[in-house]
């Protein structure tokens, strides 16, 4: 299965025993929209919900930091989300956060995992089929295994500030990166770490919200002054868009790592470096 597939192949695909598909929409509660109950009003036949918003660690103070391996796993087999599972998630929102339920799950250890290439807009657009209502959930085994090679934490990023041994990509709108826009997050800095290049999430997308691929998806990183062949972390406000550009860079052959704490951490640390205006 390739890591972006097409509603064409997942119509095809409907009714296969090991395929388990997901709602991963995530928005913040500000929009008044209510992703649980968009998904019982319709969804993909078979599809469940996972609930991002709970699925991070309760105890910090950060807003999206990754769960622990054990609520993880324990999520994922109450979800029916097993070992052997092809996954294929798919969203709603404007932040991509099916990307981010892509990063937790290759993070813990699931490798047969796709995202559905302009997701359930598309998928509604070409008049397929939803459903309302739940799906009755199977529990299945997870096996989990955690992997932090590819998490950053502020730490490492405070040092990468002296080295640069890795680029530092950010996702969040040239507005808030530049400084020119205020972080929504009381006692926040604005600004972007320093060093840091920015790509807006939203870049790496076509008019229609299917992602860009090729040349057109490695323009847009070429563009930020990316350089392909070398080591990259991703960045953003609180982790989420950060993980749009790790698999932005997945679908050209690249791997990235990610800075979990991202702005919401950075910008509230008073003993981090802040940088305003452009790259």
């Amino acid at each position: 299965m390739d890591a972006l597939v097409t509603t064409e192949w997942l119509a095809n695909e409907m009714g296969a025993s090991d395929l388990r598909i997901v709602d991963a929409t995530y928005v913040d509660s500000s929009t008044g929209r209510d992703p649980a109950a968009e998904y019982e009003a319709a969804h993909i036949d078979g599809a469940v919900f996972m609930n991002l918003g709970e699925l991070r660690d309760t105890d910090s103070d950060l807003p999206m930091m990754m769960p622990s391996a054990e609520k993880f796993a324990s999520r994922m087999q109450s979800l029916g989300l097993g070992d052997g599972s092809r996954i294929v998630l798919y969203d709603s929102s404007p932040f991509h956060t099916s990307a981010r339920a892509w990063w937790m799950l290759n993070n813990f250890g699931a490798h047969d995992v796709a995202i559905l290439d302009g997701g359930l807009d598309k998928w509604k657009a070409e008049g397929r089929e939803t459903k309302s209502g739940k799906e009755t959930l199977r529990h299945r085994h997870f096996t989990v295994w955690a992997d932090d090679k590819g998490v950053r934490t502020l730490d490492q990023m405070k040092a990468n500030v002296e080295s640069g041994d890795e680029q530092v990509l950010d996702a969040r709108s040239a507005a808030r990166f530049t400084g020119e826009e205020a972080d929504p997050r009381p006692a926040t800095h604005a600004g972007h770490i320093p060093g840091s290049k920015n790509l807006p999430q939203g870049e790496l997308f076509n008019d229609d919200g299917t992602w860009k691929t090729g040349d057109a998806l490695k323009s847009a990183f070429e563009q930020a002054g990316i350089d392909l062949d070398k080591p990259v972390v991703t960045t953003c406000g609180s982790g989420i868009t950060a993980s749009v550009l790790a698999f932005g860079l997945k679908l050209l052959g690249k791997s990235a790592a990610l800075y979990d704490g991202s702005w919401s951490e950075w910008g509230a640390d008073r003993s981090t470096p802040k940088a305003t205006g452009a790259a």
